[in-house]
């Protein structure tokens, strides 16, 4: 598992959230972080579900140990 930042460009509902009970999230002004580990094949998933949502992502970083 890796540790992965991801940013995206709106704040996200709490329904969507819901679909990721792993992730910690942090709102500020329209956008919204979650951290979390993620395997690879769960962050294409976490990916392709914010953009079906309509989320842009605007930054994943992974977050060293």
């Amino acid at each position: 598992m890796t540790r992965i930042l991801i940013r995206v460009d709106s704040a996200v509902s709490d329904d969507a959230l819901e679909t990721f009970p792993h992730l910690t999230l942090s709102t500020q002004r329209a956008t919204t972080t979650l951290i979390g580990d993620l395997a690879d094949d769960e962050l294409q998933g976490v990916l392709d579900l914010l953009s079906s949502l309509g989320v842009d992502v605007i930054e994943i970083v992974t977050i060293p140990e």
